[in-house]
Protein backbone atom coordinates (compact mmCIF):
# COMPACT_ATOMS: atom_id res chain seq x y z
CA UNK A 1 0.00 0.00 0.00
CA UNK A 2 1.02 3.70 -0.79
CA UNK A 3 0.37 6.71 0.57
CA UNK A 4 -3.33 6.96 1.99
CA UNK A 5 -5.56 5.01 -0.62
CA UNK A 6 -4.79 1.44 -1.50
CA UNK A 7 -2.94 0.68 -4.87
CA UNK A 8 -5.52 -1.39 -6.68
CA UNK A 9 -8.00 1.42 -6.49
CA UNK A 10 -8.72 0.56 -10.50
CA UNK A 11 -12.72 0.57 -9.68
CA UNK A 12 -13.04 3.21 -7.17
CA UNK A 13 -16.73 3.76 -8.21
CA UNK A 14 -17.74 0.76 -5.79
CA UNK A 15 -15.06 1.19 -3.05
CA UNK A 16 -13.56 3.64 -0.23
CA UNK A 17 -10.25 2.43 1.08
CA UNK A 18 -9.56 5.57 3.07
CA UNK A 19 -7.00 4.81 6.25
CA UNK A 20 -9.65 4.16 9.42
CA UNK A 21 -8.81 6.53 11.82
CA UNK A 22 -10.09 4.46 14.71
CA UNK A 23 -7.47 1.34 13.74
CA UNK A 24 -4.24 2.79 12.69
CA UNK A 25 -2.50 0.78 10.30
CA UNK A 26 -5.62 -0.56 8.40
CA UNK A 27 -7.78 1.13 5.76
CA UNK A 28 -11.57 0.92 5.56
CA UNK A 29 -13.06 -1.64 3.42
CA UNK A 30 -16.48 -0.14 1.97
CA UNK A 31 -18.92 -0.55 -0.42
CA UNK A 32 -20.29 2.82 -1.56
CA UNK A 33 -23.53 0.93 -2.22
CA UNK A 34 -25.12 0.58 1.14
CA UNK A 35 -27.38 -1.59 -0.08
CA UNK A 36 -25.60 -4.44 -1.19
CA UNK A 37 -25.01 -7.39 0.57
CA UNK A 38 -21.67 -6.42 2.34
CA UNK A 39 -23.60 -3.46 4.03
CA UNK A 40 -24.95 -6.81 6.22
CA UNK A 41 -21.45 -7.46 7.58
CA UNK A 42 -20.49 -4.23 8.64
CA UNK A 43 -18.06 -2.15 8.98
CA UNK A 44 -15.44 -4.14 7.80
CA UNK A 45 -11.09 -2.75 7.89
CA UNK A 46 -8.05 -4.60 5.47
CA UNK A 47 -4.13 -4.34 5.73
CA UNK A 48 -1.68 -6.04 4.24
CA UNK A 49 0.78 -8.26 6.91
CA UNK A 50 1.53 -6.67 9.87
CA UNK A 51 1.71 -7.75 13.80
CA UNK A 52 3.95 -10.36 12.65
CA UNK A 53 2.22 -11.38 9.59
CA UNK A 54 4.24 -11.47 6.36
CA UNK A 55 2.87 -8.64 3.65
CA UNK A 56 2.06 -11.36 0.88
CA UNK A 57 -0.79 -11.87 3.10
CA UNK A 58 -4.15 -9.60 3.29
CA UNK A 59 -5.80 -9.27 6.93
CA UNK A 60 -9.93 -8.55 6.65
CA UNK A 61 -11.76 -7.83 9.98
CA UNK A 62 -15.23 -7.41 10.67
CA UNK A 63 -17.22 -6.90 13.78
CA UNK A 64 -19.53 -9.23 14.85
CA UNK A 65 -22.59 -8.34 16.26
CA UNK A 66 -26.09 -9.39 17.85
CA UNK A 67 -27.95 -10.17 13.63
CA UNK A 68 -24.84 -11.80 13.15
CA UNK A 69 -25.37 -14.95 15.69
CA UNK A 70 -27.05 -18.29 15.30
CA UNK A 71 -29.67 -19.23 17.93
CA UNK A 72 -26.50 -20.70 19.86
CA UNK A 73 -25.74 -17.05 19.94
CA UNK A 74 -22.07 -17.68 18.52
CA UNK A 75 -21.22 -16.06 14.91
CA UNK A 76 -23.91 -18.00 12.31
CA UNK A 77 -22.11 -20.19 10.01
CA UNK A 78 -23.84 -18.58 6.88
CA UNK A 79 -22.47 -15.03 8.27
CA UNK A 80 -18.25 -16.83 8.15
CA UNK A 81 -19.18 -17.67 4.99
CA UNK A 82 -20.48 -14.62 3.22
CA UNK A 83 -17.63 -12.74 5.65
CA UNK A 84 -15.28 -15.29 3.74
CA UNK A 85 -16.69 -14.40 0.13
CA UNK A 86 -16.15 -10.67 0.49
CA UNK A 87 -12.73 -11.05 2.19
CA UNK A 88 -11.64 -12.55 -1.14
CA UNK A 89 -12.44 -9.38 -2.93
CA UNK A 90 -10.77 -7.09 -0.37
CA UNK A 91 -7.49 -8.85 -0.43
CA UNK A 92 -7.48 -9.15 -4.27
CA UNK A 93 -7.12 -5.27 -3.63
CA UNK A 94 -5.16 -4.93 -0.46
CA UNK A 95 -2.28 -7.32 -2.46
CA UNK A 96 -2.65 -5.34 -5.65
CA UNK A 97 -3.95 -7.76 -7.71
CA UNK A 98 -5.96 -5.55 -9.47
CA UNK A 99 -10.00 -4.75 -10.01
CA UNK A 100 -12.76 -6.49 -7.72
CA UNK A 101 -15.80 -5.30 -8.62
CA UNK A 102 -16.61 -7.73 -11.27
CA UNK A 103 -15.12 -10.87 -10.28
CA UNK A 104 -16.75 -13.87 -9.28
CA UNK A 105 -16.15 -16.49 -6.95
CA UNK A 106 -16.41 -20.00 -8.36
CA UNK A 107 -15.72 -21.90 -5.54
CA UNK A 108 -15.42 -21.54 -1.35
CA UNK A 109 -14.64 -24.43 0.42
CA UNK A 110 -14.72 -23.92 4.19
CA UNK A 111 -13.95 -25.87 7.40
CA UNK A 112 -14.89 -24.66 10.28
CA UNK A 113 -12.92 -25.35 13.28
CA UNK A 114 -14.23 -23.05 15.99
CA UNK A 115 -17.14 -21.12 17.44
CA UNK A 116 -16.70 -17.35 16.49
CA UNK A 117 -17.91 -15.38 19.87
CA UNK A 118 -20.57 -11.92 18.88
CA UNK A 119 -18.25 -8.59 20.17
CA UNK A 120 -15.09 -9.36 19.49
CA UNK A 121 -12.93 -8.56 15.75
CA UNK A 122 -13.14 -11.47 13.26
CA UNK A 123 -9.87 -11.83 11.32
CA UNK A 124 -9.93 -13.58 7.56
CA UNK A 125 -6.05 -13.64 6.79
CA UNK A 126 -6.01 -14.49 2.84
CA UNK A 127 -3.30 -15.67 0.94
CA UNK A 128 -2.90 -16.43 -2.98
CA UNK A 129 -1.52 -19.93 -3.29
CA UNK A 130 -1.25 -19.15 -7.25
CA UNK A 131 -2.32 -16.51 -9.67
CA UNK A 132 -3.03 -17.49 -13.40
CA UNK A 133 -4.41 -14.95 -16.29
CA UNK A 134 -8.11 -15.59 -15.40
CA UNK A 135 -8.29 -17.09 -11.99
CA UNK A 136 -6.93 -16.98 -8.66
CA UNK A 137 -6.46 -19.49 -5.66
CA UNK A 138 -6.84 -18.41 -2.68
CA UNK A 139 -6.66 -19.45 1.34
CA UNK A 140 -6.62 -18.74 4.28
CA UNK A 141 -7.94 -19.12 8.28
CA UNK A 142 -10.65 -17.07 9.77
CA UNK A 143 -9.24 -16.19 13.07
CA UNK A 144 -10.11 -14.66 16.55
CA UNK A 145 -8.50 -13.47 20.33
CA UNK A 146 -5.22 -12.59 19.79
CA UNK A 147 -4.97 -14.56 16.12
CA UNK A 148 -4.23 -18.22 17.32
CA UNK A 149 -7.55 -19.26 18.02
CA UNK A 150 -8.87 -20.63 14.21
CA UNK A 151 -12.64 -20.95 13.42
CA UNK A 152 -12.22 -22.13 9.66
CA UNK A 153 -10.17 -22.54 6.99
CA UNK A 154 -11.08 -22.10 3.81
CA UNK A 155 -9.61 -22.21 0.00
CA UNK A 156 -11.23 -20.47 -2.91
CA UNK A 157 -11.20 -20.15 -6.58
CA UNK A 158 -11.85 -16.40 -7.69
CA UNK A 159 -12.17 -15.65 -11.71
CA UNK A 160 -10.68 -12.25 -12.03
CA UNK A 161 -12.90 -9.20 -14.01
CA UNK A 162 -12.17 -9.18 -17.41
CA UNK A 163 -9.93 -6.28 -18.14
Amino acid sequence: MTGDKLMADADPEFFTSDPDPDHPGWYQWKLKDPECYNSFLGPMIVRRGGDGISDNIARVRMFPERQHRNLGNVVHGGTMMGFIDCALFAAMRVLEIGPSGFAVTLELQTHFIGAARLGEPLEAQVEVARETGRFLFLRGLVVQGDGSENMASYTAIVKKAPQ
